[in-house]
């Protein structure tokens, strides 16, 4: 199912530039797993490179309890922008306070590996983070999450919270997905260490700079100002 045109009313800049559903390799399913396994094992990575599967749906049930059944809004910030793979209604410009996007997220699988991890966007304590808000239709919500949940509480690196986001049709509560700094994939480095990583990890999914850049594009054609963003950016363009 494509997304339709109605989806863009909001933010008709972003027709086109959003990876519909059906053709996100991060639309997975349980035998997705099954795949995903078999390339950790590979890998060299143990049995619990991930969550189990009654364990994350455990944290799905329980931060969606009693919301199951009504529209949720997702507020995205790094891939989901671009590529969230699941089957949304509507999108909008929103902003978040009390979070800052931060690229404190190590990785090393997808675009990274245990040789040349990467570095991914995360939420981070403080200031306010700009992106987009997704409307998932209440019939769908309880399919939709249990993909979303595939995706991003595949490890211990999330929190899901509930937040209030505002947006230029009103304020809402969206769920957010924000860094657990308690996880030992949480990485607290400078400008300049983590342009390095990010120019250089790699994995099955791609290189982390093409991560990256197509973060850039969309922060580019939402006019957001991100100066942390700038600053690994600025590192990155002396690096080439």
């Amino acid at each position: 199912m494509l997304l339709s045109p109605d989806a863009f009313i909001h933010v008709p800049m972003l027709a086109g530039k959003i990876v519909e559903p059906e053709k996100s390799t991060f639309r997975v399913s349980l035998a997705t797993f099954e795949d995903w396994d078999r390339r950790a094992a590979a890998a060299g990575y143990g049995a619990n490179w991930r969550r189990s599967h009654e364990d994350r749906e455990a944290t799905r049930r329980t931060a969606l309890a009693d919301r199951l059944n009504h529209d949720l809004w997702v507020f995205a910030y790094g891939s989901l922008m671009w590529d969230p793979a699941i089957r949304i209604v509507e999108i909008r410009r929103a902003t978040l306070e009390g979070f800052h996007r931060r690229f404190c997220l190590k990785a090393e699988i997808g675009r990274g590996s245990k040789s040349d991890p990467a570095l991914m966007a995360a939420l981070d304590l403080g200031g306010v983070c700009h992106g987009l808000a997704f409307r998932i239709p209440a019939d769908t919500v309880d399919h939709e999450t249990e993909i979303l949940w595939m995706r991003e509480m595949i490890g211990d690196a999330y929190r899901p919270l509930f937040r209030i986001v505002l947006t230029p049709q009103g304020s809402i509560e969206a769920l957010a997905f924000v860094m657990d700094r308690t996880s030992p994939r949480f990485a607290d480095l400078g400008a300049a260490e983590a342009a390095a990583i990010i120019a250089s990890g790699t994995g099955v999914l791609g290189t982390n700079l093409e991560y990256f850049d197509n973060l850039a594009d969309h922060i580019a054609a939402l006019g957001i100002e991100d100066d942390v963003f700038e600053a690994i950016r600025s590192q990155l363009h002396r690096r080439r």
